[in-house]
């Protein structure tokens, strides 16, 4: 077994069980290493501190090594976690992600906690080694720019997934072949 631990973050009204997490999930254990797919408290008790706590209960160790996968507001929550981390970290995979409030009454109210303090971007660039982001340009949720800017304050190329809906179950995402694809770029080729 690798010392590369692989977490996947669902989103809000989420769990690890929907969309592309399972199949995701099994592809990394095929290749031989550790998988955490935590359940964070949605919609009832959905905060930040909430996820923090729960998501550190549950995923104790990331090492430099350490590779995190998030979806909607679970890729918002990755970069507020990489911000409180003391060491560095392998890669983010962000998918549909942003860090705005989204015009949403449903999601803003649930999603505040996550959105509305400041960034500190560079502290959030040297933690991690590697990001890789995947935003559509049909997303009924989370419009293209948001992801856009997100991607210029990493400083890095947005994936675009062209009609790619919210990259989720509603949107026939039970794969992600390309995210998989990137990540098998940064893992050893040996474990």
């Amino acid at each position: 077994m690798s010392n590369n631990h692989v977490v996947i973050v669902h989103g809000a009204y989420g769990s690890p069980e929907e969309a592309w997490f399972p199949w995701l999930a099994s592809k990394i254990r095929e290749l031989g290493y550790r998988v955490s797919v935590p359940k964070l408290p949605t919609p009832e008790g959905q905060t930040l501190d909430n996820w923090l706590q729960v998501f550190n209960e549950q995923v104790k160790d990331l090492d430099s090594e350490a590779i995190l996968v998030g979806h909607s507001i679970g890729a918002t929550f990755i970069l507020r976690k990489v911000a409180t981390l003391e060491n560095q970290i392998k890669a983010c995979f962000l998918v549909s992600g942003f860090m705005h409030f989204l015009g949403n009454e449903k999601f803003d109210q649930i999603n505040k906690s996550f959105v509305e303090k400041d960034v500190d971007w560079a502290l959030i660039r040297s933690k991690c080694q590697n990001f890789f982001m995947y935003n559509s340009d049909n997303d009924p949720y989370v419009p293209l720019k948001f992801g856009e800017e997100v991607a210029q304050h990493l400083q890095i190329k947005l994936n675009v997934v062209h009609n790619g809906g919210h990259i989720s179950t509603s949107a026939g995402y039970l794969e992600f072949p390309q995210l998989l694809d990137d990540l098998k770029k940064i893992l050893p080729k040996h474990v």
